[in-house]
């Protein structure tokens, strides 16, 4: 299978390195308008450089484009690998609107092609024994989750995280890891209210969601936190609770005793889980293009989760919950 990736920022820098690893994959280019960042990229993984994407398809020639670019050009680019017949990994959100979501699934659907989309959270070890925990009934019936994510502001970095009409804000651009992972444990949303609150240097916002089968959570995330990087999830069902806290949770330590010659004895190995969450969630892609399996997350739960967040965005605008039956047969934010 035959990869190049679109967009050499971190995210591109993430993906290109985990297809570099994979066996029967070939990373065949990296395209990015900076040519710095290209050719600092495909020097360090022998791979080649473009900033031409018409390029990059002409002379690589992949059978899937990985696209890593700030989120209003994701349609723009998904649709320009769907007309060139290739298949579409396309990092989340999906788009900034429904409307422009609907006609990525359309064209990529009418082209015979996959697309893709990289909501990563569902791939991590803990994320994935909560879901199975859940869908096992190991707690019962869920009636309250609670589940946060905090972070330094994107905004420092790239300045069009700072522009609600480009990035969506938290809600759209972190938050919306939480709102995918508690679809996929409790299915439709069908009422959402939310808050917020902005400034140059945070983005702060709370959402309560209430679930078609009676849950409710309540999310939490927040772009400007002083601190490192940190997810929370609490499952409160009618048999127990389930906790998920990253400060608290790390990966597995193992100390080993060196045999004679190898070096100190006492050295510390720590797992890196084996392979990272972005791996795994790229190799799946790539098996389900190759077997024809459905993905774990289709284009259709991209879909939903930026439903879900741009109603929230929508209960900010107006000061009232909204309900989902009205919003998606309206205009739903397209």
């Amino acid at each position: 299978m035959r990869v190049a990736v679109v967009g050499c920022g971190g995210m591109g820098r993430k993906h290109a390195s985990c297809f570099a690893k994979m066996p029967h994959v070939e990373l065949v280019g990296v395209c990015d308008a900076e040519p710095s960042a290209a050719a600092a990229l495909a020097e360090r993984l022998r791979t080649a450089a473009f900033i031409s994407f018409e390029e990059m398809i002409a002379n690589a020639d992949p059978d899937v484009v990985s696209i890593c670019l700030p989120t209003p050009l994701h349609k723009e680019y998904v649709l320009k690998a769907a007309d060139c017949g290739k298949h579409a990994i396309c990092e989340k959100p999906i788009a900034p609107s429904l409307a422009d979501a609907r006609e990525m699934i359309d064209v990529c659907r009418s082209k015979g092609v996959h697309l893709f989309i990289g909501h990563v959270v569902r791939f991590y070890p803990g994320y994935a024994d909560m879901r199975r925990k859940v869908s096992a009934g190991v707690i019962g019936k869920v009636g309250v989750a609670h589940a946060s994510r905090s972070g330094s502001h994107p905004g420092g970095r790239r300045a069009w995280y700072k522009d609600p009409s480009a990035s969506g804000g938290v809600i759209l651009d972190l938050m919306i890891h939480d709102i995918d992972f508690m679809r996929s444990l409790f299915g439709d949303v069908v009422r959402v209210f939310a808050l917020n609150r902005r400034t140059d240097a945070i983005d702060h916002a709370l959402v309560t969601l209430r679930f078609q089968e009676g849950t409710i959570a309540n999310l939490e995330a927040f772009w400007g936190f002083p601190g490192k990087f940190t997810t929370a999830v609490e499952l409160a069902g009618t048999k127990g609770i389930i906790r998920y806290d990253s400060n608290r949770n790390h990966s597995l330590k193992m100390y080993k005793r060196a045999a004679p010659g190898e070096g100190k004895s006492g050295e510390i190995l720590q797992s890196p889980m084996m392979n990272d969450p972005y791996y795994r969630e790229l190799l799946h892609f790539i098996d389900c293009i190759e077997n024809g399996a459905t993905p774990l997350v289709t284009a259709q739960d991209g879909y939903k989760a930026l439903e879900v967040a741009l109603a929230a965005i929508e209960s900010i605008r107006t000061g009232a919950p909204v309900e989902m039956g009205r919003f998606a047969a309206g205009k739903g934010g397209a």
